[in-house]
């Protein structure tokens, strides 16, 4: 068997990748749980009859990467690891909101012909996501000191 050089770095890289996947697989195993937890408690309040579920954990999700993205970046007021930025941002925020589960519930309001609804989950959905990103990304920028 021949050795390549450099075959101890590639080893080391695929590692790494492997890591980061695990950790991005195990936040998106802990987002999924999360967001069917969460749209069983909001439907059983709410009702199923309109995606209210979707709504708030897009918002919610919106609003946490905005947060961790800006609070553990390059400014931030926390050094987070590639992986841990990762495994929030990626795994549990992706595992988490639902931009499948809001197309398809549109979808399922127009086809029944509740136009004003499907319409209201869009301009509801994608405002509210907006302004929650905004407001977590504000939130985290206020907490980390100026640069002098």
């Amino acid at each position: 068997m021949t050795r390549r050089p450099g075959g101890f770095f590639v080893a080391g890289v695929v590692a790494r990748m492997i890591s980061t996947y695990l950790w991005i697989a195990a936040g998106g195993a802990l987002g999924s749980m999360a967001r069917f937890w969460l749209a069983a408690v909001v439907a059983e309040i709410m009702g199923p009859q309109f995606p209210w579920g979707t709504i708030l954990i897009n918002i919610l999700g919106s609003f946490a990467i905005g947060f961790f993205g800006t609070f553990t970046g390059p400014a931030g007021r926390v050094i987070a690891s590639f992986n841990a930025r990762a495994f929030v941002m990626v795994g549990i925020c992706g595992g988490f909101t639902t931009f499948s589960a809001f197309s398809l519930q549109t979808l399922d309001l127009a086809r029944e012909s509740h136009w004003a609804q499907a319409g209201g989950n869009v301009a509801l959905s994608v405002v509210l996501c907006l302004l929650a990103v905004w407001t977590g990304h504000a939130l985290a920028a206020a907490l980390i000191p100026a640069q002098e």
